[in-house]
């Protein structure tokens, strides 16, 4: 099955009331919000990826959900598979100054083994308080698509992780992304919807409208792009399509200026699907829009 297949026959299941019908990539239960992220060896970091790196990028990429719902995080419960003593020590020793960096806090969790030569999976669950929590699904005809930052660096980093030649920044992205709290804290009462770009730009802001019951245009050449990108990879399509940037994507009334640094991407219309331009100009979209688990 396919993620969205999956998620669709999940909701036939008897669902939380804070579930938010599984179109957001949190819940809210009892005034918390709950996140939950796995990365599996092979999947989402290389096997010779260094351990604190993949750390980081574990206890990111859920505080990115906490930033996308404007939440202050609480604290995580890490679930760890047992491996070689060298690797469970560094990864405990990132994964340390991980939480400092962000202000957070280990609860608890579990500790599990694997047979010899099995892929690491490891999963994090993070809580978040005092959360305004604006869904994935509340965009609105008329309202602008934003994004805070650039894309496509981290897309350009896996590259370079695998042996193309390429800058440090590009490869940091990859290996060490940086969730917006901050950002997410300002744009939370001020949105209409908002997400983390976790999968790709495209693939991220199809989601958003389908949830939203919309259409949405994506401006390609309005992609924002770091110039150690252009200078690496130019092409906005491959940067929109890449994933793991971990930039906030949300929806704002027309007429309004965001609070933080951002760049407007396109707009949300009545209707349904994706439509892709470049300078005003329809194009055709890609076979792939981003990343999807199961998916061909």
């Amino acid at each position: 099955m396919t993620e969205a297949a999956f998620l669709a026959a999940l909701r036939a299941l008897p669902l939380h009331p804070g579930a938010r019908a599984l179109r957001d990539d949190v819940a809210v239960v009892a005034g918390l919000v709950v996140t939950t992220d796995t990365l599996v060896e092979g999947v989402h970091f290389l096997a010779d990826d260094p351990p604190a790196d993949v750390a980081w990028k574990l206890l990111a990429v859920n505080l990115s959900d906490l930033a996308a719902k404007g939440a202050v995080p609480e604290g995580v419960l890490l679930n760890y598979p047992l491996s070689t003593a060298g690797w469970d020590a560094t990864f405990v020793e990132g994964f340390g100054v991980a939480l400092a960096a962000f202000g957070c806090s280990l609860i608890g969790g579990d500790t599990v083994s694997l047979p010899p030569g099995v892929p690491r999976v490891l999963t994090v669950t993070a809580l978040g308080r005092d959360a305004v929590a604006p869904a994935r699904s509340g965009a609105r005809a008329g309202d602008g698509l934003w994004v805070t930052g650039t894309i496509g660096d981290a897309g350009a980093g896996l590259r370079i992780a695998r042996g193309e030649s390429g800058p440090d920044p590009l490869l940091a992205a990859y290996h060490r992304p940086r969730p917006r709290l901050a950002e997410g804290r300002a744009l939370a009462p001020v949105v209409a919807a908002m997400c983390d770009v976790s999968d790709g730009l495209l693939i991220d802001a199809g989601r958003m409208a389908a949830a939203s019951g919309l259409a949405v245009t994506v401006e390609l050449d309005t992609v924002p792009l770091s110039p150690a990108l252009r200078a690496f990879d130019p092409d906005p399509l491959a940067a929109a399509t890449a994933g793991d940037d971990y930039e906030l994507l949300f929806a704002l009334a027309e007429g309004l200026t965001p609070p933080v640094a951002a760049t407007r991407v396109g707009g949300f219309s009545v209707g349904a699907g994706l439509t892709l331009n470049d300078s005003g100009r329809p194009v055709p979209l890609p076979a792939r829009l981003g990343w999807e688990h199961g998916a061909s």
